[in-house]
């Protein structure tokens, strides 16, 4: 009788210890399958995100593709008037502080909210950009001071009509060595 309760007891036990083991896996396993939320940016978000006091871009063909990485959102995106401000502030990061200097920050906010308008009231988003090749990037001095002059031509959309404008960018670097956008014009 002693035999039979102790084969009892260790039956019970062996089965409260898989139970216990099967609990402990069920619990481990359900959270592990339960989704993580998964947040998107936006693409203003993303480029807002961009820290330029620790990953400025190394050439002068990456500041003026995030610069017009920039203007796409200006143009093509929606986003809050924080945003906006933000996007402002950020790409004139990528200004040369002789560009900054021609402006008051109100004066440059009030301008590019002018520029925007104007493009929404045409229509008129940008749809691509092309950079020139890194070859023909033309670099010079002036002033004792490095400079850089690339193209880029940009193709948009107006309604339903497709427009290119071909754009020649200077830029200078500062004391940083980082390149810096000093403007930019039509290339006729």
């Amino acid at each position: 009788m002693k035999n039979k309760n102790g084969i009892k007891l260790l039956i019970i036990g062996v089965i409260l210890a898989v139970l216990v083991v099967g609990y402990y896996f069920y619990l481990s396993n359900q959270k592990s399958t339960t989704k993580e939320e998964v947040v998107e940016s936006t693409l203003v978000q993303s480029v807002l995100m961009k820290d330029l006091e620790k990953s400025y871009p190394p050439t002068p063909k990456e500041v003026v593709k995030y610069f017009n990485e920039i203007s796409k959102c200006f143009y093509n995106e929606s986003y809050t008037e924080e945003e906006l401000y933000d996007m402002a502030m950020q790409i004139q990061g990528l200004y040369d502080d002789e560009l900054i200097a021609q402006k008051t920050e109100e004066q440059y906010i009030t301008d590019l909210k002018s520029d925007i308008a104007e493009m929404k009231n045409n229509k008129c988003t940008i749809s691509s950009y092309q950079l020139s090749a890194s070859t023909d990037v033309y670099y010079f001095t002036e002033q004792d001071r490095k400079c850089a002059r690339l193209y880029c031509e940009y193709s948009m959309l107006q309604g339903t009509e497709r427009v290119s404008s071909m754009v020649v960018f200077v830029l200078r670097q500062d004391e940083n060595e980082h390149w810096k956008i000093l403007g930019w014009d039509l290339d006729e």
